[in-house]
This record gives C-alpha cells, sequence and structure tokens, in this order.
C-alpha cells in the first residue's frame, strides 16, 4: 500500500516536470520569432508587398481622348487646357496654331472650342492610342483617316445635344463637347476604350527629374509666326510653367484659373504649304524622322533629339549621350514648331 502511494507520487511529479519542460521550450520558440520578427526578418511568406509608387499622368488602363482645340484670338480662353495630360501645339494655315489635348479618365462638363482635323495631328494621336475627336476635317485629314483607319469622332455630324455651340463666342469658335457625350459616342461606334498598353509615349517618372547640367530656363519664348509667339515663365515656387499665347496669359473659359505645366518638350520641324488647289494655305509638316528639340523642366534646359518612325510610331525622346529621357509626372506641352523658329530660353 506504502510503495503504491509512492508510486503515485512519483508518477505525479514526473508529469510536472515533463510540463514544465514543455512549456519553457514553447516559451523559447515564441521568443525567438518575436526578436526575429523584430530584426525585420519575415517570417510570413504571405504577407503582402509594399505597394510602389507609379507615375500618375496617363498611368490607367483606359484608352485616351484626343480633342482639337481652336487657338485662334477669338477662341481664347479655352476649357480642357487645365484637365489634359499632354497638349500638342503645331502651325496651320494662316500662321496660327491648334492644340490638341490628350485626355485620360477625366470628367468634363466642356471642352472646347473644338475645331477640325488636320492631318498631321493624326500621327500624335495614334502614338497615344487615342479616340480623335474633331469638328469638321480637311481633305487630307478625311483621306488619312479612312485609310488609316483611325478610331473619330466628327462633331459636324453628331447631335446639337453632343457637340453645341456657345453663345459667348461665335462661330466657328464656339463648338463645345463633354467627355460623357464622347465616351457615349465611341461606345455606340462600338470604338475600344482599353488601351492595347501601358506603354506611354513619354517616359514619366515618380522621383523628381532636375536637368543638373541643362541651361537655365525661366523664359522661354517659342515664335510660331508673326500672328502667335508662345512664351512660358518659370514659377520656383510651385514649380511649373505659366503659358501665354499672344502676349495673353492663358486661363480657364470657366472658372479663370490660369494654364500651368510641368514640361515643356520643344521638336523643330520644317513646315511648307499644301499645293492641294485650295489656295488656302493649308501646312504639312516632315516630322517622321529625328528632329532637334528640348526638354524643359524645373527652370532647365536640355536638347533633345525626338525620333519617329512612322506615323502611328511612338516618338522617342533622348538627351545627346542617346539615353532616353526620364519625364517629370504631370502636364506636358509638346510644342512642334517651325524648323527656323527663332527659340529663346533665357534666365
Amino acid at each position: 500500500m506504502k510503495s503504491t502511494k509512492v508510486f503515485v507520487i512519483a508518477l505525479v511529479i514526473l508529469i510536472i516536470i515533463a510540463g514544465a519542460l514543455l512549456a519553457m521550450k514553447f516559451l523559447g520558440n515564441n521568443a525567438t520569432q518575436t526578436a526575429n520578427t523584430n530584426d525585420g526578418i519575415n517570417t510570413n511568406q504571405n504577407q503582402e508587398e509594399p505597394e510602389v509608387a507609379m507615375p500618375k499622368t496617363l498611368s490607367s488602363y483606359s484608352r485616351p481622348i484626343a480633342v482639337m482645340i481652336d487657338n485662334h484670338i477669338d477662341a481664347m480662353p479655352q476649357a480642357g487646357l487645365l484637365e489634359a495630360d499632354i497638349v500638342y501645339e503645331i502651325i496651320v494655315e494662316g500662321g496660327e496654331t491648334r492644340l490638341m489635348l490628350i485626355l485620360q479618365d477625366k470628367d468634363l462638363d466642356k471642352i472646347g472650342p473644338v475645331r477640325s482635323a488636320r492631318h498631321y495631328f493624326l500621327d500624335y494621336a495614334l502614338e497615344n492610342d487615342a479616340i480623335y475627336v474633331h469638328y469638321g476635317w480637311s481633305p487630307q485629314a478625311q483621306e488619312d483617316i479612312s485609310d488609316l483607319g483611325v478610331n473619330n469622332i466628327n462633331g459636324i455630324y453628331e447631335s446639337t445635344s453632343s457637340f453645341w455651340r456657345v453663345t459667348d463666342k461665335y462661330a466657328p469658335h464656339n463648338a463645345v463637347t463633354s467627355t460623357d457625350n464622347i465616351l457615349d459616342i465611341a461606345a455606340r461606334k462600338g470604338y475600344r476604350t482599353e488601351k492595347y498598353d501601358n506603354d506611354t509615349v513619354l517616359n514619366y517618372v515618380v522621383t523628381e527629374v532636375n536637368l543638373e547640367s541643362g541651361q537655365t530656363a525661366n523664359t522661354v519664348t517659342i515664335p510660331y509666326s508673326y500672328v502667335n509667339t508662345v512664351k512660358y515663365e518659370y514659377d520656383e515656387d510651385a514649380k511649373e510653367y505659366v503659358r501665354y499665347s499672344r502676349g495673353e496669359k492663358q486661363v480657364d473659359w470657366d472658372s479663370g484659373k490660369t494654364v500651368t505645366t510641368k514640361n515643356i518638350i520643344i521638336e523643330k520641324a520644317k513646315n511648307s504649304t499644301l499645293n492641294d488647289g485650295t489656295s488656302k494655305g493649308r501646312q504639312t509638316i516632315d516630322n517622321i524622322k529625328e528632329l532637334d528639340g528640348y526638354y524643359i523642366t524645373n527652370g532647365k534646359a536640355i536638347p533633345i533629339t525626338c525620333t519617329k518612325t512612322s506615323r502611328s510610331g511612338k516618338t522617342v525622346y533622348k538627351d545627346l549621350e542617346g539615353n532616353e529621357i526620364d519625364v517629370n509626372d504631370g502636364k506636358t506641352f509638346i510644342q512642334i514648331c517651325p524648323e527656323d523658329a527663332k527659340i529663346e530660353i533665357t534666365e
């Protein structure tokens, strides 16, 4: 009886000792895991990777819209310049220029004044994979839109609820539309509304680009013709350029806000008058080649080359060492100006 009692007591003691050893092992493993985690060792293989910052400009897979905008003195101020991701400016007849806005994922009740197509603007709508929006067209643009199969919307053939004329400007400088109307028409026409890929024309980066080796560029003057000179003045506090046309600061049509841009790209292309029998002085440009130009941002400018190998091919912008340039995230005005324009970049 006494031996049985001793046996039971011994068994209880062994159980207590075994339990204590297991507890110590568990606590030791837990402490080691905690220490590893505190030392930055990731023991959770399913933990999500941290998000990588991406440039915002033209960053989604929605297909861009390219809209032809009137830049005649009677068309100013315009609607849409503030919200555009890219704005192309090229000379047209009479020494005037027209603008083409590249818009992506924008919700605008008013864009315009919308003007007619010119054939060389198609090259830049195509390289941005954009639906091309215009109000009328030149014979050359009409032919090329058909031959190239460009997804286009001609406001002249749409209802007055989709494209309408406002009363505070007079024709032909007063036709406007909206992004909702454009997208509704695109859907009706069966146009694709997603991009083929997310490879943008410009190599946007998140890290701020400062052209340390560039020349100071506080004022940039681009004479297109005797009737139109474009000028930009650098706002050092905002790190953006304020835009002027014909000596007037450009502002938004309704809000009156000043039009600014983060980046300016200048391309110098030879222009000439078409011999099309109309005597209207319509222009063409020699742009499917390597052109000289400048990249300007944050108060500095560097010389670049701008190479386009086909009408639909993306223009490649390189520095003089042959490296594709990084472009600051933000709005870009691309100034495709006459080859002989007396460009001034000054302090």
